[in-house]
């Protein structure tokens, strides 16, 4: 049980990464947030906590937004009672590859990924402080490190994240460890219609050395390391889960 004495808030915790870091927290005994902009997703994931034996709360938050991050801060410390743990997993990929992206939908994926890093980082830092021991993990991506297939906004944003992170292991030290971990192309809702054309899933796993997409349970995993406190002399990490992906 790594996360036994842990308080965690895990956003974007209704599917895919955050839904399934949320899940395996709960499995190593964290008291687990489960942050959505869907109410329902966050409801579903924290029943599925709460079903295997765990404890799960359920808010509906945007991330993007203040005082929605400050207030589920408030309500997590106000169910129990304390906060060691945060992760950034809420994100959004842009609606096209397109090389020029419109300013609304440069706005869009810059604000979820980026800020919506940020803002509940802010919101959780006094209480991850006063924890003694606390840690944020981020969800970047392989596209935050080297060029690829995705949009500028996207790469933009997760580049964001990758070197935010870094600069906040700085600024928050020695209370509070950040990391980010970047993944590759996971098998997820959110890249669900990008797989299924055959032409660019051919053309994108030829570029994986291990010959497949990740699994979300596999990120976690990661995500789970980096948040434990196996990690207690880890911070300002950005690390590639990615199949070999940023080696070629």
């Amino acid at each position: 049980m790594r996360m036994r004495e842990k308080v965690a808030i895990v956003t974007g915790a209704g599917s895919g990464i955050g839904r399934a870091t949320a899940l395996r927290f709960g499995a190593e005994g964290a008291a687990v947030a489960c942050v959505d902009r869907e109410a329902e997703a966050a409801r579903e994931t924290a029943r599925a906590i709460e079903a295997a034996g765990g404890r799960g709360l359920a808010l509906a938050a945007d991330v993007t937004d203040d005082t929605a991050c400050a207030r589920l801060v408030g309500e997590t410390l106000a169910r129990f009672g304390r906060l060691t743990t945060l992760v950034n997993s809420a994100g959004v990929r842009p609606i096209a590859a397109d090389p020029a992206p419109p300013a609304a939908e440069w706005r869009r994926v810059v604000e979820i990924n980026l800020t919506g890093t940020y803002l509940p980082s802010r919101a959780a830092l006094g209480a991850l402080q006063a924890s003694g021991a606390g840690s944020i993990t981020n969800l970047a991506s392989i596209y935050g490190l080297v060029g690829g297939s995705m949009a500028p906004s996207y790469a933009a944003s997760k580049g964001g994240v990758a070197n935010l992170t870094r600069q906040l292991a700085l600024n928050w030290a020695p209370t509070v460890r950040v990391n980010c971990v970047c993944p590759g192309v996971i098998e997820t809702p959110m890249t669900v219609e990008l797989r299924r054309d055959a032409a660019w899933r051919e053309r994108t796993l030829a570029k994986y050395p291990l010959g497949r997409f990740g699994q979300p349970e596999e990120i976690a995993a990661a995500i789970l390391y980096l948040a434990s406190d196996e990690a207690a002399y880890v911070t300002g990490v950005a690390l590639p889960v990615d199949g070999g992906y940023t080696a070629i």
